[in-house]
């Protein structure tokens, strides 16, 4: 996996034990979560040190789909409202350049109305979930908005199906227009340091099947995080808040290194997945027999080896493509999911409090983060609790078995490898942080205090 991007890989190996649930009483003990832009608080303060650097759009809602630009496409009222294809536009060849096939596919586009985010942007991270049956799949577009008023081509965020049976599921590299470029998934300003900004965008969705079929894709969300997080090694120390733990499955991807290399070299780069079945799990959701009949059945967690079937990029040549990840968390019954950006460890506690616990990624050398007995360039973890002093407590899928998953590790050196935006490498170049990216998975019916939580970080 390339380190040019934020990265999401880890080969390593550590130790932890232990377990619990979160109790009532931490629940009840959590400062209610404010509305507005996600910001961190000022050391022993609460109040926010940062001007707004994080929003998200996400279109969700009838209303929504049946704004913006349909060729084709209709809206589906309901429950859990969505885009299909009514008529198709036209037939397209996609000639997949992963399987050598060239294909014929019937299409229909949305495209999204203008979004001029509150905090002008150097970066856009895309999110969607979506049902594809098999001879359907998706390809997810954006152009952006300048501020000097020029705009940026169409680029590609990804060609997306649930399945592998009709196309290759993947990103597309080398793209940019010397303003911006497009990273896997996230089109990023190339030189922040001279001002330029994104400062309004739009996303285009393009629904295909086979020609003359009746079956369609089904979108049900998608949107994207735009932020400017400013340059830092470090960030404000926050204040510990409300104890208490998830009852969260933990899975090792370090036990499948060397099963299906054909998948970012097997377990080894499976830091994404596996924490993403992990919280699947958590909510109930699990694949059928069905899905998992072609692992082979000497292996433990088949689920996990599934994952990472399921989130593989064929361009990126690796299984931690954040939207990707997140599309694959929707394809189970009623499940949402969006990449985001968070402001502080303040914000896990409002989620973990209202029981969502929370997918990060984060980058730092050995030394960096006590406990952890390995340096990586980008790794995924799930955070499930915090201490009563205040201390982390993840799971840590870079461990070589599911009993020595959970760790503990000090706030204040997670919220640092967390939420900055540079560090210094193993080699002392600077480099890039993640910026306080995390996954979050929630289910189509969350109760009111998650509803409030989600709310209050503005995503719905």
């Amino acid at each position: 996996m390339a380190t040019s991007r934020r990265t999401v890989l880890s080969a390593a190996i550590a130790a932890a034990a232990g377990a619990g649930a979160l109790s009532a009483s931490s629940v009840s003990a959590l400062p209610a979560a404010s509305s507005g832009p996600v910001r961190s608080p000022a050391p022993g303060t609460g109040r926010p040190f940062d001007p707004p650097a994080v929003d998200n759009r996400f279109w969700v809602s009838h209303t929504d789909w049946r704004s913006g630009d349909r060729e084709g496409v209709r809206a589906v009222a309901g429950p859990r409202p969505g885009l299909v294809i009514a008529r198709p536009a036209g037939v397209v060849e996609y000639p997949d350049p992963h399987t050598g096939r060239t294909e014929s596919w019937e299409y229909a586009v949305w495209t999204s109305p203008e979004h001029r985010p509150r905090v002008p942007a150097t970066e856009v991270i895309a999110s969607w979930n979506a049902k594809t049956p098999a001879g359907t799949w998706i390809l997810v577009e954006v152009s952006g908005g300048y501020d000097d008023g020029g705009r940026s081509p169409w680029f590609v965020l990804g060609r997306w199906a649930s399945g592998d049976g009709d196309i290759a599921r993947a990103s597309l590299d080398g793209q940019s227009d010397g303003r911006a470029s497009v990273w896997t998934d996230t089109l990023a300003i190339d030189d922040p340091a001279g001002g330029r900004r994104l400062t309004s965008y739009r996303l285009r969705l393009t629904l295909h099947r086979r020609p003359g079929a009746r079956l369609t894709p089904a979108v049900r969300r998608i949107g994207a995080m735009a932020s400017d997080v400013p340059k830092r090694f470090t960030v404000p120390e926050t204040v510990p808040g409300a104890a208490g733990e998830l009852a969260v499955p933990r899975y090792s991807q370090n036990i499948h290194i060397g099963r299906y290399p054909e998948y970012d070299n097997g377990g080894e780069a499976w830091c994404s997945p596996a924490s993403s079945q992990m919280i699947i799990e958590y909510w109930g959701r699990r694949p059928t027999d069905e899905d998992l009949a072609w692992v082979d059945p000497a292996f433990d967690d088949p689920q996990v080896c599934h994952a990472a079937r399921r989130t593989y990029d064929h361009q990126y040549e690796g299984c931690g493509n954040w939207a990707f990840n997140a599309a694959y968390a929707a394809t189970y019954r009623r499940m949402n999911a969006v990449v985001t950006r968070l402001g502080s460890l303040t914000d896990v506690e409002r989620l973990i409090a209202a029981g969502i616990p929370v997918i990060t990624s984060q980058s730092f050398r050995e030394e960096e983060l006590t406990g952890a007995g390995y340096g990586t360039a980008g790794h995924l973890m799930t955070v499930i609790g915090f201490t009563p002093e205040g201390d982390v407590i993840a799971n840590d899928p870079a461990s070589d078995a599911n009993d020595a998953v959970r760790r503990v590790y000090r706030r204040r050196e997670w919220e640092t490898i967390w939420l900055r935006t540079q560090r210094y490498s193993a080699s002392g170049k600077v480099v890039s942080g993640t910026g306080g990216v995390c996954y979050l998975y929630w289910p189509e019916r969350p109760t009111p205090a998650q509803r409030r939580v989600l709310a209050a970080l503005g995503v719905r």
